[in-house]
């Protein structure tokens, strides 16, 4: 590589995009709005520019499947940025990333461990691939109800009983911005012969703001998943899968393109382009204005009482080893409102949309697009919910992660005989299909779990809370699909 690569003030996909436009070059290609003359009201709303650059591979535009020009050198750039031997551009968000990594080290029947409070594209890549999981739990952090990260002992445990393993997935940040000890994490799982996966969708900016938790590159992990859509400013649906050293990136390519389209959007890679020359040149200063809009917001908040905006004064130097002080998680349970229900208010009383509200806490996403003005709406609105709507707290589900129970592998449950039974009528089956709250997305009952009493109390809970459940074939979710047991005519 040259020094001219590697200039961060360069974004060749941008570039090649801009002289594509310049040449006027007559299209008798896909795609057939034809630069938006085709399709005038979508031009109207996404505009000229848009659809003028929303065009199909071409010798001078690359191919993303076999990158050899532009898209190569966007690559090996954002590589530079990131600290990565190579990295990836991937178009159909960070999940396919997560799977294009599972699937890259571990095959049919192989071992994977993991926490069981993944994101479901993770245990979506268990389905497609037949990798089994080993679930190290995650710590619980009871006052709060959520998951924290794997503990390193938990996860030397794990490794020491499933020596066979191909791989450790880690989590880093969870959704709430817990960071388990991934530094050691990765010394164990390198010294037993593993290699070290990073669900890294919401620490784009560990790699480039001060004082930020450890990113997995600098960990030494192996392979990395970023969205850069969700801090790092690239158009949704746009993300980088990071490999380290040891990694074969053209195998991982190959793996990439099982999945990934053959069209991928210009609109989309562009955006990684330009969002990662911006994060490379003024990264520093863009995360230490959010990490000011954060800490500020989370003071004030705490100052409403009642309200906890969570930070590092919960670190236990294990599943709780860091924090990333620019997530504004906030408890609400202890003034009598699930976070759903906040959530919920702020959208329709005052027109605040934040990240998701689960059972006892709500999350908002601060960003460098973010302003003083909407910070001080943010925090008056929740005063003002907790004046009005404040009750008592007596009664409340208290947790949100439950320990499964696996019966089967989740390729296993999913491809197996079903059949569908009213969910309120399933304790004691196996669950054949993902139930979940979204955001964030991780499943409650996934493929091949036991369904209990607990869990079954949680979703009732959940539903009358106004939690969005998805992942089953009934989008109602009155029925839930459950494998067939011997006492129905297959044996499992």
């Amino acid at each position: 590589m040259n020094n001219r690569k590697l200039d961060q003030k360069r974004a060749p996909i941008y570039e090649a995009l801009k002289d594509y436009k310049a040449k006027r070059v007559v299209s008798f290609d896909v795609p057939g709005h034809k630069q938006g003359r085709g399709n005038p009201d979508l031009t109207d709303f996404l505009g000229q520019q848009c659809m003028s650059v929303d065009v199909n591979s071409m010798k001078p535009l690359d191919n993303l499947c076999h990158p050899v020009g532009v898209i190569c050198e966007a690559e090996e750039i954002a590589a530079d940025a990131f600290g990565a031997q190579h990295v990836f551009f991937m178009v159909n968000g960070t999940s396919s990333a997560v799977q294009a990594m599972v699937m890259s080290v571990c095959k049919a029947g192989e071992k994977l461990i993991m926490p069981r409070n993944v994101h479901r594209s993770a245990i979506n890549a268990l389905i497609v691939s037949g990798a089994i999981p080993v679930y190290a739990d995650p710590g619980v952090n009871q006052s709060l109800g959520i998951p924290l990260g794997m503990s390193l002992e938990d996860v030397k445990r794990a490794i020491a009983a499933h020596p066979e393993a191909k791989a450790v997935l880690v989590n880093n940040p969870t959704y709430y911005g817990v960071c388990a000890n991934l530094a050691e994490i990765v010394r164990a799982a390198h010294a037993a012969g593993m290699k070290v996966l990073v669900d890294e969708a919401h620490g784009t900016h560990f790699y480039f703001g001060e004082h930020t938790p450890l990113c997995a590159m600098a960990a030494g992990a192996d392979m990395a998943a970023v969205s850069m859509h969700k801090t790092g400013g690239s158009l949704t649906q746009s993300s980088f899968l990071l490999c380290g050293k040891g990694v074969n990136p053209g195998y991982v390519r190959q793996v990439i393109n099982l999945t990934q389209t053959t069209s991928g959007s210009y609109l989309l890679l562009s955006s990684l382009d330009i969002s990662r020359r911006n994060l490379a040149l003024g990264g520093r200063e863009i995360f230490r204005k959010v990490t000011e809009f954060a800490e500020y917001a989370r003071g004030e908040i705490n100052h409403i009482g009642g309200l906890y905006a969570f930070s590092k004064e919960l670190l236990n130097g294990d599943s709780f080893y860091d924090f990333d002080v620019t997530k504004l998680s906030v408890h609400t349970r202890d003034i009598g409102l699930a976070g759903i229900e906040v959530y919920d208010i702020l959208r329709d009383d005052y027109g605040i949309q934040i990240e998701f509200g689960d059972i006892s806490n709500i999350l908002a996403i601060i960003s460098v697009g973010d302003r003083s003005l909407e910070l001080e709406r943010l925090i008056s609105a929740l005063s003002e919910i907790k004046r009005l709507y404040a009750r008592d707290p007596a009664g409340m589900f208290d947790h949100e992660y439950i320990e499964p129970e696996i019966v089967l592998t989740p390729q296993e449950a999913f491809f197996s005989p079903k059949r569908s039974m009213p969910i309120g009528n399933s304790e004691g089956e196996i669950c054949a299909e993902f139930v979940m709250c979204y955001p964030p997305g991780i499943p409650i009952l996934a493929p091949g779990e036991r369904i209990t009493r607990e869990i079954l109390n949680y979703i009732v809970y959940a539903k009358e809370k106004g939690c969005f459940l998805t992942g089953t074939e009934d989008l109602t979710i009155q029925n839930i699909n459950v494998v067939e047991t011997k006492e129905h005519g297959f044996m499992v």
